[in-house]
C-alpha cells in the first residue's frame, strides 16, 4: 500500500489542485516541487500510520469505539493539516511566489480526506486479520479440548478392557494353560493396537476390522462356539474412518449384556455400508447381569460426536439390538 499510495498521492494531488500552476514541465521548480510533494506525501502517510499503530496499543474498537473514532480524527486533522500548510508555505516561499490560500485549503482538505480513507482501509484489513486470528485460536482451543476429552474417554475404556482380559487370562492359566498362551498372544496384539492408536482421533475401517477379528479370536478362546462373528460387506470403503476401538466396544457390549452358550450361540453381525457400519445382535439379556447404565454407549456416542460431528444410532426392535456408527 505504501509503495503505491505514497507516489500516487504525492504526484496526483499537486497537479489536480493547481499547485503547479505556472510551473513548466522539465524546469528546476517542477522537479524540486515533485520531490517536495513526494516527501510531504511520505511524511503524512508514515506519520499517520505511526499514530494509528500507537492508538491500537491503547484503545480497542470494541471496548472504546467512540473514543477510538474521536482520537483517530483528532490525530489525522491535527497532524495532517499543520504539516500540509507548513510544507506548502515552504514551497511558495522557495519559489518566491505569494501563497494562494484557496489552493492550500483545497490541498489540506484533500489530504485529510485521503488520510481518512487510507486509515479506514488500514483498520478494515486489521480487523479482518484479527477476526481470522481469533477463529484460528478458537479452532486450536477447540481441538485441544477435543483431544483432552478423547483421551479421557480412552482412559476409561482401556483399563476396563485390560481388567476383564487379565481376569480371563488368570482363569485360563489355571484351567487350560495351552489356551492361556494363545490368549496371551492375541491380548498382546490387542494391546499393541490400543497403544499405537492412543493418540489417534480416527482410524481406518480396515484397521478397526482387523482389531475386532483379534478381539473376537480372544473371546472365542474363552467362549468357543458360543460366539459367532459375521462380517457383511454391502459396499463400504475400507479406507473410511471412525474412532479407534469403536467396533470392539460394541462387540464387547453385546457379549457383556447377552446370554450365550454352545447350545445357543450369540451371533454378532458387523454390517458395512457406504456411510455407516452397524453392529447387530439378538437381544438376549443376561438374567444375572446388573442393569446397564449405558455408560459405554454414551462414551462411544460422545467420541463419535467429537471426531465427526455426528451421533451413533441405536435401534431396538423385533428382538434385535442394532448400533450404527457413521463413517468419516
Amino acid at each position: 500500500m505504501r509503495a503505491i499510495g505514497i507516489p500516487a498521492f504525492g504526484l496526483a494531488i499537486p497537479h489536480v489542485s493547481g499547485l503547479f500552476a505556472g510551473v513548466s514541465v522539465g524546469t528546476a521548480a517542477f522537479w524540486v516541487g515533485t520531490a517536495w510533494f513526494l516527501v510531504l506525501s511520505a511524511a503524512i502517510w508514515h506519520g499517520n500510520r505511526w499514530l494509528l499503530l500507537e492508538q491500537r496499543r491503547h484503545w480497542d474498537w470494541f471496548d472504546h469505539p467512540v473514543r477510538k473514532i474521536a482520537m483517530l480524527m483528532a490525530a489525522i486533522v491535527l497532524f495532517t493539516a499543520p504539516l500540509t500548510v507548513t510544507m506548502l508555505a515552504g514551497w511558495y516561499a522557495w519559489r518566491g511566489a505569494e501563497v494562494v490560500w484557496p489552493v492550500v485549503q483545497t490541498v489540506v482538505l484533500v489530504n485529510v480526506i485521503c488520510v481518512v480513507f487510507v486509515t479506514h482501509v488500514y483498520e478494515t484489513v486489521f480487523l479482518i486479520k484479527e477476526r481470522a486470528d481469533d477463529r484460528v485460536r478458537v479452532l486450536e482451543l477447540d481441538r485441544a479440548r477435543t483431544r483432552a476429552e478423547l483421551d479421557a474417554f480412552l482412559a476409561q475404556v482401556d483399563p476396563h478392557f485390560l481388567f476383564n482380559s487379565l481376569n480371563t487370562l488368570g482363569h485360563l492359566i489355571e484351567t487350560a494353560p495351552a489356551r492361556a498362551a494363545e490368549f496371551t498372544a492375541h491380548l498382546a496384539e490387542l494391546m499393541r493396537y490400543v497403544l499405537t492408536k492412543r493418540g489417534h482421533e480416527l482410524v481406518t475401517l480396515a484397521e478397526e476390522l482387523a482389531f475386532v477379528d483379534e478381539f473376537v479370536a480372544l473371546m472365542q478362546i474363552r467362549f468357543g462356539a458360543a460366539l459367532v462373528l459375521e462380517v457383511v460387506d454391502e459396499g463400504a470403503d475400507r479406507g473410511a474412518r471412525l474412532p479407534p476401538t469403536a467396533l470392539q466396544a460394541l462387540v464387547d457390549n453385546a457379549i457383556k449384556h447377552n446370554e450365550l452358550g454352545e447350545d445357543r450361540a450369540l451371533r454378532i453381525v458387523v454390517r458395512l455400508r457406504a456411510n455407516t457400519v452397524s453392529v447387530e445382535n439378538d437381544r438376549r439379556p443376561r438374567r444375572t447381569a446388573r442393569a446397564s447404565a449405558g455408560v459405554g454407549l454414551a462414551n462411544l456416542d460422545e467420541r463419535v460426536r467429537l471426531t465427526s460431528g455426528q451421533r451413533i444410532q441405536i435401534d431396538e426392535r423385533d428382538g434385535q439390538f442394532v448400533v450404527k456408527v457413521p463413517l468419516a
